[in-house]
C-alpha cells in the first residue's frame, strides 16, 4: 500500500513538472504570438462583419413616370394641392427640387436663404409623407402636381 502512495504521489509531482514546463513552453515563450493570433483572429471578424454590414442588400427607389399626353400643356391639380394643404412657394420649391437643383441654388434662384428653402422643403415633404427628395418628386408626379 506504501509503494502505491509512494508511486502515486512521484506521478503526480511528475504529472505537475511536465504541465508547469508545458505552460512555460507555451504561454511564456511564445505569449508574443498567443496574443497576435488572437489579435488578428478577433480583426479578422470585425473586418468581415462590417464588410457584410456596408455591402449588405440596398433598397432601390423606382421612379415611375406618368405619362401625359403629348401636345397638351400639363396643370398642376390645383384640388390635389389644397387638399394636401402645400402652399404655392412650397410648390414652386418642389418643381425646383424636381429639376434636381439644390437648396444653393434654389436659394440663390429665389432670393431667400438656404433655411428658408430647407423648411419650405421640410414642410411639403411631410405634407406629401416623403422621406427623401427623389420619393418627394415620385410623389408629386403620382399626384399630378408635378410635370
Amino acid at each position: 500500500m506504501r509503494n502505491v502512495l509512494i508511486c502515486g504521489l512521484i506521478g503526480g509531482i511528475l504529472v505537475t513538472l511536465l504541465k508547469w514546463s508545458e505552460y512555460q513552453f507555451l504561454v511564456l515563450e511564445h505569449s508574443l504570438e498567443i496574443y497576435g493570433g488572437l489579435v488578428a483572429i478577433i480583426f479578422a471578424g470585425l473586418g468581415i462583419w462590417l464588410g457584410l454590414r456596408l455591402t449588405g442588400a440596398r433598397q432601390r427607389v423606382v421612379v415611375k413616370e406618368v405619362p401625359v399626353a403629348a401636345g397638351e400643356p400639363f396643370v398642376v391639380d390645383e384640388k390635389k394641392r389644397d387638399d394636401l394643404g402645400i402652399t404655392r412657394r412650397e410648390m414652386e420649391i418642389l418643381a425646383l427640387v424636381a429639376q434636381g437643383m439644390s437648396n444653393r441654388e434654389i436659394a440663390g434662384k429665389l432670393f431667400v436663404s438656404e433655411n428658408t428653402v430647407k423648411t419650405h422643403c421640410s414642410r411639403a415633404f411631410d405634407k406629401l409623407g416623403a422621406r427623401r427628395r427623389t420619393q418627394a418628386v415620385q410623389l408629386g408626379k403620382e399626384l399630378g402636381l408635378l410635370p
